[in-house]
């Protein structure tokens, strides 16, 4: 598998704060990892491109498209509250278009077969940024943004989001629901499977097993086998009916053991799994391409650890 890792060194200027956990300590970690792993050497290193601002109406209304841009903070500015702790400072807006320019030239990247899959090493994240607002650390839906885009430019009929953060990710399934107009009737090509601690943050979720959103809560006490089971029960099947020509992963890693953001207790073993399994769905339908996007993770070196064990699932090794 040739595999990649794609990122801006602009996206660590965007700051919500002393001590908040959404921090550039996390891309840091990362790297750091990388290069304690070998992997720096391994795999191939691309800077991203700040988005074609229109490509963000994709999963986007205009009108909060404008919002965010109207209201960006420039200079001397304070800073602004887009959303439930969505901040931006003067940098923000430059981290976000670079953050969603990753996604959409990974994209580009796969499918023109430059690599096979594609690591999104960015921030903020964008999972939890519905249609029309942000919240949650997150501000435009990379995923969302990415999957649109590649039915758009490649023609694609069947897209696929799998999301293994600890947190729902309510934007995407939003986006797909409200801006894709997707539903069981006729999904538009889109699959979303997401699993997630429940009772948590965004809390109104609501379980489902009938496509085009497959939602799988964990119950705060799940370990490894568990988590395990209910992958298998209900995100597998539904991936291999659906066939998907891309596989588009909300990556996030704040799920483990040593992460104080949930109470589930996975380790990088899991995340390898979880890897594993998708690259198995993407060799079957998609010729292996796949595009990961970095979701949550606030344990800054067990975050780093479990994205070696995501890369090196991607991989094979």
């Amino acid at each position: 598998m040739t595999v990649g890792i794609i990122g801006h060194y602009r996206c660590g200027e965007h700051d919500m704060g002393d001590h908040h956990p959404e921090n550039n300590k996390r891309l840091t970690a990362i790297s750091d990892q990388l290069i304690r792993s070998g992997l720096d050497y391994v795999v191939r290193q691309f800077d991203s491109k700040p988005i074609d601002k229109t490509l963000l109406s994709l999963a986007h209304t205009q009108h909060y498209i404008d919002f965010v841009f109207d209201n960006a903070p420039h200079d001397n500015d304070d800073n602004f509250i887009v959303g439930p702790d969505s901040v931006m400072n003067t940098k923000t807006l430059t981290s976000i278009l670079y953050a969603a320019g990753a996604a959409v030239d990974a994209v580009d990247l796969v499918m023109e077969e430059t690599l096979t899959s594609v690591f999104c090493a960015i921030r903020p994240p964008g999972h939890h940024a519905e249609h029309d607002k942000g919240m949650g650390f997150c501000f435009f839906n990379n995923v969302a943004i990415a999957a649109a885009y590649a039915k758009q430019k490649y023609g694609l009929q069947r897209v696929a989001i799998v999301d293994f953060d600890v947190h729902h990710g309510n934007g995407t399934e939003d986006i797909i629901k409200n801006h894709f107009k997707a539903t069981p009737e006729d999904n538009k090509g889109y699959l979303f499977c997401s699993s997630y601690e429940y009772p948590l943050f965004p809390f109104e979720v609501i379980e489902s097993d009938i496509p085009p959103i497959i939602n799988v809560p964990l119950a705060a006490i799940t370990k490894s086998k568990q988590f395990r089971e209910k992958i298998t029960e209900h995100w597998l099947p539904a991936l291999h009916k659906f066939k998907p020509e891309l596989i588009i992963i909300s990556a996030g890693f704040d799920a483990h053991i040593e992460d104080e953001m949930s109470q589930v207790s996975l380790t990088e073993a899991d995340f390898r799994w979880v890897t594993d399994e998708i690259n198995k769905i993407a060799t079957e339908y998609s010729k292996g391409r796949i595009v990961s996007v970095l979701e949550g993770g606030y344990a800054p070196s067990a975050l780093g650890r479990s994205v070696v064990a995501h890369i090196n699932g991607l991989i094979g090794n």
